[in-house]
């Protein structure tokens, strides 16, 4: 069941398009997406998971129908977005499910925000900045050139060759998506992806943890994740067949990895 009259929650100066479904008194899985995205990103994995668990995905401040103030933006900043969220929403702890930035976020809450976690999943992402000049160009083309121009690119990096040709019809949907992020938005998240450095922090998050890959990820690749799982005690890794992506390509592989780390906890 979707919760209705949440198209914005304010919270503190700020307005958070959020999206609550699923059964009340479920356990609360909450799902955040990554830059250039919103919270529709999850459709896959929330039409599959609805049924179980009390989904809540929100846009990322700059995304979507949230605010998007003047940047930039750091990691710590979004990370401390989602304690008043869960406030405004009655929530004391959820699951946490991010990918990408959303990914980089969730260790931010993990290691700030612990407490209110049952569960950690971080998927397609990475702990240390492997290449900042590469987010100062995409930066520079936002402002120069506008959203547009980074629409094809992104979509060419996140799937595999085989899913960019054979579901033209989603690649045109995550296209859309990728359309309407602001670009102040954008260029407040992207430097706080430029400036990732939290690889010796996510050693003090103390919550069960489960790294996702994609095997044909070329963003983040998959020693990024194992970089990750070896720094997170007890932390565990699994490798799905998918880019950068993976909650999209490969939904349904995605849900089984995260229902099987769950029954285990």
């Amino acid at each position: 069941m979707k919760t209705a009259g949440l198209p914005t929650i304010r919270v503190g100066t700020q307005d958070v398009a959020c999206d609550v479904e699923g059964p009340e008194g479920a356990p609360a899985l909450l799902l955040i997406h990554g830059v250039l995205a919103d919270k529709t990103a999850w459709d896959g994995v929330a039409a599959r998971l609805r049924d179980r668990f009390r989904i809540v995905r929100y846009d990322v401040r700059g995304h979507g129908g949230s605010s998007a103030p003047p940047g930039p933006y750091s990691l710590e900043q979004l990370a401390d977005d989602v304690p008043p969220l869960l406030d405004a929403l009655g929530l004391a702890k959820v699951h946490l499910a991010g990918t990408s930035m959303g990914g980089m976020i969730g260790q931010q809450v993990g290691i700030r925000h612990g407490d209110r976690l049952l569960s950690l999943t971080l998927a397609n992402n990475a702990a240390q900045q492997a290449a900042p000049a590469a987010w100062d160009q995409r930066i520079e083309t936002a402002r120069r050139d506008g959203i547009e121009a980074l629409v094809e690119p992104t979509v060419q990096r996140w799937f595999t060759p085989g899913f960019l040709q054979d579901q033209p019809q989603e690649i045109e949907r995550v296209r859309n998506m990728v359309r309407g992020t602001s670009v102040e938005g954008y260029a407040g998240c992207a430097m706080a992806i430029r400036n990732l450095a939290q690889l010796q922090q996510i050693s003090a998050i103390r919550v069960p943890t489960l790294v996702i890959v994609g095997s044909e990820d070329q963003g983040t690749p998959p020693a990024a994740g194992r970089e990750i799982a070896a720094a997170i005690p007890g932390a565990k890794l699994v490798e799905l067949p998918a880019a950068h992506q993976a909650a999209i390509e490969v939904p349904q592989a995605f849900c089984d990895a995260w229902l099987a780390f769950v029954a285990g906890l």
